[in-house]
């Protein structure tokens, strides 16, 4: 088979959808390290170390358990592999593995500390024993996600790859571009098509599939809940695949515009689609009002002090004024111009003696004296009254501040 040159296996929309995710999530970033000032490194980091043994872990089990795929190993899955490489102009050729799947018919791409591995499991080998072109399918799909650095690509993207409609057309972009790669390495398209179906038929009745019929399934499709499911889920239906590598995308039909409404309230949730993330969402509200209501209850005592100390502002640099220029203290608010019941109805008193002022708000109290320095500037500080606490006092307001 010939060479084929790398844009035309790339889906259209990967382009596009590759550039956003990753504007995006680098945007989103930048605002979080600026917001929190770096703290959110040491959690990147943490992350990271959980990434690397989580990881470790799957390539330890491939290769502990797995049979290297090598010319004197399975030399005709080597030679299948090696032909694809070369039509998809790989050079450093990824170690490749079969591995038992416990009847799952799948194969996967993983990269660990600079080194690409593709894992085909038993079941796709043994499935495709009577098609050589299949195998090649499943090695040129995996091979495309590598080659597409797919894998472990997600760091800088992943914040947006949650957004709804967004994440999960990304996804599916690649999947697109990956059944394309598959497609290179296969002779025909036909032969392209029948790996795929077998996804769907089994590893037996494949060879039985009418793709004709089976392509007028996409048709379906376009219903409301097949276009909203699709529009959550990582994975184009298999119905549309299929269609795609026969070169049929151009008669593929549109989906439920009323389904895109739904599904952009959805965020993207990988494997678990939009059913998964619903069910998400639940659980989200429910750790928000469990964690957050005892936040929100400590703080709201915090908020109330500093909302105390703010409405006395004026009461303050009427005091101040009235200070300076008489050098004494006025007998009553009202001297000043100013009130001891406020329109929300909080209360000021006025000690004309010391010029402390004593908030009350809903029998909360709060004491707020004056202290005056060498240079005659007047500092005022804050002290808890009845119904409130120490911890409570503003920062401002404890150390003094206007």
């Amino acid at each position: 088979m010939a060479s084929i040159e790398r844009d035309e296996l790339v889906y259209p929309r990967e382009y596009t959808l590759s550039k956003i995710t990753l504007i995006l999530g680098i945007l989103f970033w930048v605002l979080m390290l600026a917001g929190t000032f770096g703290i959110m490194l040491i959690y990147v980091l943490i992350g990271y170390v959980l990434y690397l043994f989580a990881q470790s872990a799957l390539i330890a089990h491939i290769k502990g358990n797995g049979v290297e795929v090598t010319e004197a190993q399975f030399p005709d899955l080597h030679a299948q592999f090696i032909s694809c490489c070369r039509t998809l102009q790989i050079n450093g050729y990824p170690q490749v593995y079969v591995l038992q799947g416990g009847g799952m018919m799948n194969a996967f791409a993983a990269r660990f500390l600079g080194l690409q591995y593709v894992v085909l499991l038993s079941d796709v080998v043994d499935a495709m024993a009577e098609h050589p072109d299949g195998v090649r399918f499943y090695l040129g799909h995996e091979l495309g996600h590598l080659r597409m650095r797919h894998i472990g690509k997600h760091f800088l993207r992943w914040p947006a790859l949650w957004l709804p409609l967004l994440g999960a057309a990304y996804s599916r972009a690649k999947e697109s571009t990956c059944d394309r790669h598959g497609a290179a390495c296969s002779t025909t398209p036909e032969n392209a098509a029948r790996a795929l179906a077998a996804l769907a038929a089994g590893r037996a009745r494949w060879k039985d599939i009418n793709l004709e019929r089976y392509g007028r399934q996409v048709a379906e499709t376009a219903g409301f809940w097949m276009s909203f499911h699709e529009l959550t889920g990582g994975y184009p239906w298999l119905t549309k695949r299929v269609a795609r590598v026969m070169g049929h995308e151009a008669s593929l039909p549109r989906r439920n515009r009323w389904a895109g409404v739904l599904a952009a309230m959805v965020p993207y949730g990988g494997r678990i689609g939009g059913a998964g993330m619903v069910i998400l969402y639940f659980y989200i509200i429910f750790f928000i009002i469990m964690v957050g209501l005892p936040i929100y209850r400590d703080q709201l005592p915090r908020l109330r002090a500093h909302f105390m100390y703010g409405e006395t502002a004026t009461a303050r640099s009427a005091l101040e004024d009235y200070y300076i220029n008489n050098h004494d203290v006025p007998a009553s608010l009202a001297q000043i111009g100013q009130k001891d019941h406020l329109e929300n109805g909080d209360t000021l008193a006025l000690n004309d003696h010391n010029m402390a002022i004593t908030v009350t708000s809903h029998n909360k109290s709060m004491l707020i004296t004056p202290r005056i320095n060498k240079q005659k500037h007047i500092s005022w500080y804050c002290t808890p009254g009845p119904g409130m606490q120490a911890a409570q006092m503003p920062a401002t307001c404890v150390n003094g501040g206007h």
